[in-house]
C-alpha cells in the first residue's frame, strides 16, 4: 500500500493547476486537501501538501525572447494547393480563406509556454479554435474579434 504522502503527490500531479500553485506558494493547504481525492485525515493530507511544496522548485517567471504576431483572415482549407499556416489532425488553416485570426509566437518558446499561453487565453475567456507547437513556434487560431485581445494576452505571457 502506498503512503499518504505518495497518494497526495499523485493527486497533485493529476491537477497541474495545484502543482503550479504549490510551486508559487499560493495555496491554502487545508482547502486544497479538501479538494483532493485522497483517503486520509484532512490535516494529514494538508501536512503532506506542505511538505511536498517545500520540495518543489520555486516558481519563477522568466522573460522570454519570443516575438508575437497576428495573421488575419484565416480559414479552414482542404485543397492541397493552399499554403496553410497551421495543420492539426488533418485540419488546415490558411490565410485568405476565412475570418479567423492566427496568433503566432516564435523564438524562445517551449511546451511550458504553450501551457501558459492557453491558460492566459482561458483566463481572458478567449476561445481557441486550433493550436499547434513545433520548432520554437506556437500557432493559435481564434475568432476575428478576439484577435487583438489574444495578441495582448500572449504578449503578456512572454513579458513576465
Amino acid at each position: 500500500m502506498t503512503s499518504l504522502a505518495s497518494r497526495t503527490r499523485e493527486a497533485v500531479r493529476a491537477q497541474p493547476f495545484l502543482y503550479d500553485a504549490l510551486r508559487a506558494g499560493v495555496v491554502n493547504y487545508s482547502a486544497a486537501a479538501r479538494t483532493l481525492d485522497v483517503d486520509g485525515d484532512e490535516e494529514a493530507v494538508a501536512t503532506a501538501l506542505r511538505r511536498y511544496a517545500e520540495e518543489l522548485p520555486e516558481y519563477a517567471a522568466t522573460e522570454s525572447g519570443a516575438r508575437v504576431s497576428m495573421e488575419s483572415r484565416l480559414g479552414q482549407v482542404t485543397d492541397d494547393g493552399d499554403d496553410p499556416l497551421l495543420t492539426v489532425g488533418g485540419v488546415a488553416y490558411a490565410k485568405g480563406a476565412g475570418s479567423a485570426t492566427g496568433i503566432v509566437a516564435t523564438g524562445d518558446v517551449d511546451a511550458a509556454s504553450v501551457e501558459r499561453v492557453l491558460g492566459a487565453l482561458r483566463a481572458e475567456e478567449i476561445a481557441v479554435e486550433a493550436a499547434g507547437f513545433a520548432a520554437g513556434t506556437i500557432t493559435l487560431v481564434v475568432g476575428r474579434r478576439d484577435g487583438p485581445n489574444a495578441v495582448r494576452a500572449v504578449e503578456a505571457v512572454f513579458e513576465q
